[in-house]
Order: C-alpha cells, then structure tokens, then sequence
C-alpha cells in the first residue's frame, strides 16, 4: 500500500472511504478540500441526511410544495443538474479524480460503474435514457423509472460531485419535487425492483467497480464502522510500560501556574483531562486554557472532562484569560473548549472573543484554538476563523472505524470537513490521534493521508491512557519506536511538524510545532 507516498504520487491507490451518515454540508466542504489540494483519487461513499439539492441550472419551480413545507434543508450546490433528493436509504457517491475525459464522458463513466454495479448484483435491464443522465431501469420501456441520479462537476483536469443510487430509501421524498426535472418518468429503488440488498453489500460492489477506473487498481479502504464496535482492551490495573511513566514535580513553576490559574479562576484542560505532561508544561510556564466552562455536552469514551448540566457562559472569561497570558509572559498561549451543544453557536463566540482579549493584551503572543466542531454549523466556525487564530486545531482523535465507539456524538467526516474549512479560509491547522484504542497501523495512515490531504499542517499522535474504568480500556501499548515510524511516515506525506512519542499530547510542544508551519505574516507580528 503506498499510503505514505506525496499528494500526487504516480501509482497511487482509489482511496476509498465510506463514512456513513454525512451532511452535505460536511461532504461539500470535504469533497472540496480534495477537489483543490491533492491529486490523488478519492470515492467517498456515504448516506446524507434528508436533504434536497439544486445544481446550477436547476429551477425552482421544480419544487412541488414550498421550500418551507418540504420537511429538509433545501441547498444549492456547484455541480450540473436539477433539484433532487438525497437521504437515508440512499447511496451517495463522489468521485473526486484527476481525469483527461470531458464533462459528457466522465458522466457516462459514472453511469457505467453504476449500470455495471447494479448489473453484478443481479437487477437487469439498466440502460441510458438519451437526454436525460442517470440510469434508469427499462429506459426504452413502456415505464421507465430513474435508479441513479447523475450529477458532476470537472474543473482543471479534477472532477466532483457524482452519482445517488436508491438502495432502500422511502421514495415519498421525490414526490415533493420533480425529481432531475423530469415530470414524466418515475424514481425506483434496488429493494423497489425487488432486491434483497444490504448497503454494504453495494457499497463494497462498488468499490470493486471503481478500483480500477480510478485507482492503480489497489484500493487504500476505511470505513466508518457498521455497527457501534467494543474492541476488547486490557484490564484498568494494567501495569505501564516505563516510557509511560511521569515524574512528579511540583516545583516552583508548577506553583507559579496553579497560583495564576486560582486566581484569575480560570481551568486548564491540562487538570481536567489529566494530561501526563502537566509537570514538564507547568514547571515551563505554559498551559492550556479551557474556556466555557468546565462540564462537556458530549461524553466520548476516552475523556475524563466533566459532562454534567454546563453553566452559563461567563462574560468575563476573555479578559481574565487575557490577563493570565500576561502575568505568565506566554509567546504561545493555547485555548481549548469544552463541547457546548446547549449553545445557539457551539461556543465559537467565546473563542473569538478569547483570541481577540489575548490579542488586545498580548499583540506579540501567538494564540493557538483547539476548538469542538460546533455541529459543523458554517456560521459559528466562521466565526472562530474570522477571528484569524495563528493555528487551529481539531482533533480526529481516531480511526474511521473506530468513530461511532470513541467519540458517538462527532464524526469522521465532519471532523474532516471543519479542518478542511479551516484550511481554505487561509489558517494553520492542525489536528491529532490518540494510539491504543483498537486500531491497527494501516487504519492510522489512512488518517493521516486524510487529514494531510484536507490540508492539516501540524499532526499529533500520542497514546491513549485510560483515566479510569469507566471510560474505553487500553487495546495495546504503541512502542516510542512505532511513533517514530509513524512520525517518519507522517513527514514523507508532506506535514510540516509531526509530534508522535506515547506521551504527546494536542499542545505538547506547541509553540515548536507552530513555528514548523508559520506563514509569515505571523512571523513579522510576533517577532519569532
């Protein structure tokens, strides 16, 4: 597998990627992400929720009822095309691929990998309607009904958007508009013609299809688990290994910390989430400020944050944390978040406001965010990177599979999509793994090219210590040498910093790996 090979490699393999259930908004923003910054092909596969879409040249008095009364979010996409449905029950497919064919023939590429995909799987009679792209079931026939709806777009040699294939949907959902801008003809469905068919079985079809249309032939897979996985691990008394202990110290620098902490009553997320680099951290000066609050929305599995009722938020909170960066002299100030699902923007609000008090107090610190993905809602993390935070980071925290066990209320492909978004609105982003959950070394490359690919400059991967038995249990101990293998890997596939040792955490060494990917409008403010 040439997972760590550059974006571009000649030879690459179809990365294909099959991500579950997905808001178009998140899979746009992704699709787009690859579309711009790579060359390698991807075919990203999922379901949407209830969503109706609109390409360039679709009208809207296509629409049955009123967009108010069609019971999902109606939105308007860059891709050829008229009004259609997509939603569960369906499967999605984008193809994002360099390609020397024009725009007609990369369709009927498309066509043909889904004609010759329901084909293996035993449903006849698919064919071409002449004007009208897709695939259609008998299409010369007295009734024809449209299976798949096609829709592209291809810019600069590189394509977008693709194909929907009606798996098992509930078809009532087209009667609310003409479906493709065609009155005349009906919508079926795989299980409508009377197939038995699970989505696995075709989405696993259809990457064999397509293996070889848009790959070497060789296929780079991670799925997005089918079902909610509990990988075995080891007991809570485990004993450590001895590159996982810490040395206590509670020296002066510690003191000096914790002190400034009380009293600007403010919390770190070095405290709640029992960081093993508090000591090293503290006795230099520097900590990790956590606004909001200090009780999370969200309960991921490897996360000893507090998840009771959350309070209001505090105001005063900024200029507090602003007079702490201050007081310690901090070049390289780090604020994350507790998840705050109970607020109209996810907290984006008190993030911008921090990065702006920091910037009032401390014009010459560098201020790093490591921000919740605020439900992927365009509005509040713009409002984050409006605030033009020198690095921002989220983390994917782990594998695809491993998703839906680790962290049930985020996902891979949102995950993605808000790195992606911060990538194109021009800021340093970086994001970060956790090693010890189940996962095998291949499903961390394949995350890793993901998150190199979307545009991530600054990766961190360290390993998972369970903080007590109530949370995931430890699968394995990944060995220093296994992180530098990884961290090899990481920096063959064009990251500008890679932090990879057991006992690496998301701000570990921060201002060091900030300055590894630092444009140089940071350098010339902050003087670094």
């Amino acid at each position: 597998m040439s997972l760590a090979a550059p974006a571009g490699a000649a030879g690459a393999p179809l990365r294909a990627r099959w991500l579950g259930r997905a808001r178009f908004t998140d899979a746009h923003a992704l699709q787009r992400a690859l579309f711009t910054g790579t060359t390698d092909s991807y075919l990203l596969l999922l379901e949407h929720h209830p969503v109706y879409t609109v390409g360039l040249r679709g009208p809207l008095d296509h629409l049955r009822v009123p967009a108010g009364d069609l019971g999902a979010d109606l939105v308007a996409t860059d891709r050829g095309g008229d009004v259609t449905w997509h939603g569960p029950g369906q499967l999605v497919g984008y193809p994002i691929v360099s390609t020397t064919a024009s725009p007609k023939d990369h369709v009927r590429a498309v066509e043909q990998l889904v004609i010759d995909v329901c084909a293996s799987l035993g449903l006849p009679g698919l064919g071409r309607a002449e004007g009208a792209p897709g695939v259609w079931v008998d299409p010369a026939g007295a009734r024809p009904r449209k299976i798949c709806a096609i829709g592209t777009r291809r810019s600069r040699g590189r394509t977008m958007h693709g194909f929907a294939l009606n798996v098992d949907p509930d078809l009532s959902w087209f009667d609310r508009i003409v479906p493709c801008g065609i009155a005349d003809r009906g919508v079926t469905s795989l299980a409508a013609e009377g197939m038995t068919v699970d989505m696995r079985t075709v989405v696993d079809a259809v990457i064999e299809a397509a293996a070889g249309r848009w790959g070497d032939g060789t296929v780079d897979r991670a799925d997005v688990s089918w079902e909610r996985e509990t990988p075995a691990g080891m007991p809570v008394a485990t004993r450590k290994p001895e590159w996982l202990r810490v040395k206590v110290d509670l020296g002066t620098g510690y003191r000096d910390v914790k002190r400034t902490m009380r009293s600007r009553q403010l919390v770190t997320v070095c405290e709640e989430a029992g960081c093993p680099n508090i000591y090293e951290c503290w006795r230099d000066g520097t900590a990790t400020f956590m606004i909001n609050g200090e009780q999370c929305t969200r309960a991921c599995g490897f996360c000893q944050v507090d998840t009771s009722k959350p309070m209001p938020a505090d105001p005063a909170e900024p200029e507090r944390l602003a007079d702490a960066v201050a007081e310690m002299g901090l070049a390289h100030a780090v604020i994350t978040a507790v998840a705050r699902d109970d607020l109209p923007d996810g907290g984006a609000g008190g993030f911008a406001e921090s990065i702006r008090a920091v910037r009032r107090r401390n014009p010459a610190t560098a201020v790093e965010v490591l921000v919740p993905d605020c439900k992927g809602d365009p509005g509040a993390l713009a409002t984050i990177f409006d605030a033009r935070p020198d690095v921002l980071n989220h983390n994917l925290e782990t594998v695809a599979r491993l998703q839906r066990h680790v962290r049930p209320s985020a996902s891979y492909a949102r995950s993605l999509s808000v790195l992606a978004r911060a990538a194109a609105a021009g800021l340093v982003t970086k994001s970060g793994l956790i090693l010890g959950l189940g996962e095998s070394e291949d499903e961390v490359l394949a995350a890793m090219v993901d998150l190199q690919r979307v545009g991530v400059s600054i990766l961190t991967l360290g390993q998972y210590l369970r903080p007590s038995a109530a949370h995931l249990p430890v699968a394995r101990w990944w060995a220093p040498a296994e992180f530098d293998r990884l961290a090899a890997a990481g920096r063959a596939m064009g990251f500008a910093h890679v932090e990879a040792s057991p006992l690496t955490r998301s701000s570990y060494h921060a201002r060091q790996a900030a300055s590894a990917a630092t444009p140089v409008e940071l350098v010339t403010r902050t003087g670094r």
